[in-house]
């Protein structure tokens, strides 16, 4: 959101592996996928991705919880999102639910209605650097 260069989490990365759930489109039930889904209509239901991207458009709505490494939200979303890479709240987007991330950003305006819960990596032990370590 800041920085306009930057290598985004777009649906361009996807060519040929994007769908799309259209405006006055309502899709009921799951949808597992790998690729990138952009959602400007309405799901009932849980959306899944092992590896991709999931956007909600401003017209967007899902009811049910999201799973995917990136995840763009503009839209309305009523259930849990777990993004375990990264999570992008735009100015409109509305959440009602917990959120799951690796980093997050969030325009103002963003509105959540639940817990932020920041996804930790596995624990790191502790290294010296090679200047420390002892000399055998």
């Amino acid at each position: 959101m800041w920085n306009k260069d930057k290598n985004k989490t777009d649906l361009q990365r996807f060519s040929g592996k994007t769908s799309l759930i259209a405006v006055g489109a309502e899709l009921q039930g799951n949808l597992r996928f790998q690729g990138a889904v952009q959602v400007d209509g309405k799901v009932k239901g849980n959306l899944l991705a092992s590896e991709g991207l999931v956007r909600v458009s401003v017209q967007g709505q899902v009811e049910g919880e999201i799973r995917a490494p990136h995840i763009v939200i503009d839209g309305e979303v009523i259930g849990d999102v777990h993004a375990s890479a990264h999570l992008e709240l735009g100015a409109r987007a509305r959440v009602r639910g917990n959120l799951y991330y690796g980093l997050m950003e969030m325009a103002m305006g963003a509105q959540i209605e639940g817990r932020l819960c920041h996804l930790q990596d596995a624990p790191r032990p502790l290294e010296l650097p090679e200047s420390l370590n002892p000399v055998e």
